[in-house]
C-alpha cells in the first residue's frame, strides 16, 4: 500500500514538529512510537470531504501572522490534505461544555478511525473552536500528545487552566480526565494519541 504524496509530506512533517515541540519524556515516546507505526500505510480515503459552519474559522486561525514560522511548512502542508478531512461533532458532551459549544468546535481525524487513513492503532487528528469556546471535560484509555497552534488554555484533572502557547505541546496520561478552552481567538490543535491494542 503506497501513500499519496500530500499525505505523507504531511506526516512526515507533524512528525519533526511533534518532536521538535514534545519536551515530556512521555509524550516523546509515544511519538516516536506513534510514527514508527504511521510508516506502514493504512487504506487512504481520497474522496472530498465535508466541513461544518466553524470552519470558517480555518482562515484565521491559520493565518500568517498567527502561526509562529517554525510551524508554517506543518500548516501548508495541512492545508494541501484539509480538503479531504470529514470534520466532525462530539457526540453526547460532558455538561461541562459552554453553550455554544456544539455549534462552535469541530474535530477531524487525519490518521484514525474515519480518517484520511482509516487505521485502528494510533489517532493522529486536529480539533477547531470558534472563540470563547469550552470543549467538555472528557477521558479515554489511549495516551495523547498536543502540539498547539494557537493562544488557548487547557486543564488536566482538578488542576488549573494552563496555557501551553502557540506551538506548545503537553502530554495526557492515559484515562486522565481533560479539557480546553478558546480564548479571544480561535483555537486550533493537532492530537496524536498511541492506541493501546489490548482496549480494541
Amino acid at each position: 500500500m503506497v501513500r499519496s504524496d500530500a499525505l505523507q509530506y504531511f506526516v512526515d512533517t507533524a512528525f519533526v514538529a511533534f518532536d521538535r515541540f514534545s519536551h515530556d519524556l512521555r509524550s516523546r515516546r509515544s511519538i516516536i512510537q506513534l510514527f514508527a507505526q504511521a510508516e506502514v500505510p493504512g487504506p487512504e480515503r481520497t474522496t472530498a470531504g465535508s466541513r461544518l459552519p466553524v470552519c470558517s474559522y480555518l482562515g484565521p486561525a491559520l493565518a500568517e501572522e498567527t502561526v509562529p514560522s517554525t510551524l508554517r511548512n506543518l500548516v501548508e502542508r495541512f492545508k494541501a490534505i484539509e480538503p479531504l478531512l470529514e470534520w466532525r461533532l462530539k457526540s453526547n458532551p460532558d455538561p461541562s461544555a459552554s453553550s455554544n459549544f456544539r455549534d462552535g468546535h469541530a474535530n477531524a481525524m487525519i490518521l484514525g478511525p474515519g480518517g484520511i487513513e482509516d487505521r485502528n492503532d494510533l489517532w493522529l487528528g486536529v480539533t477547531l473552536m470558534a472563540p470563547r469556546v469550552r470543549y467538555p471535560d472528557h477521558d479515554h484509555p489511549p495516551e495523547e500528545t498536543y502540539l498547539v497552534l494557537s493562544h488557548g488554555e487547557f486543564k488536566q484533572a482538578d488542576k488549573d487552566w494552563f496555557s501551553p502557547g502557540t506551538a506548545g505541546s503537553f502530554y495526557n496520561p492515559p484515562g486522565i480526565k481533560h479539557a480546553m478552552r478558546s480564548l479571544d481567538a480561535p483555537l486550533f490543535a493537532f492530537w496524536a494519541l498511541l492506541v493501546d491494542q489490548t482496549h480494541h
